[in-house]
């Protein structure tokens, strides 16, 4: 099987996502909006992952301290 040569001064060939559309709805809500461009927006993802992973664990240890507590102190 033949190997195809690249171009000269060619780099490595990346996958490169096509480009995003900006999304002008007149119709959409402030609310909407929001969501689109803050919570679901795949540059931020990362941020608000880490977010929710802060909240869960303080929630949990709530649920622990509440259930379980009680072991915790000597009697």
């Amino acid at each position: 099987m033949a190997r195809r040569a690249a171009p000269p001064n060619a780099g490595p060939e990346l996958f490169s996502a096509p480009a995003r559309r900006a999304i002008h709805d007149p119709n959409e809500s402030a609310f909407s909006r929001f969501m689109r461009e803050q919570i679901w927006s795949p540059e931020k993802l990362p941020g608000n992952i880490s977010i929710v992973t802060g909240v869960g664990v303080f929630a949990a240890g709530v649920f622990v301290a509440r259930t379980w507590g009680e072991l915790l102190v000597p009697a």
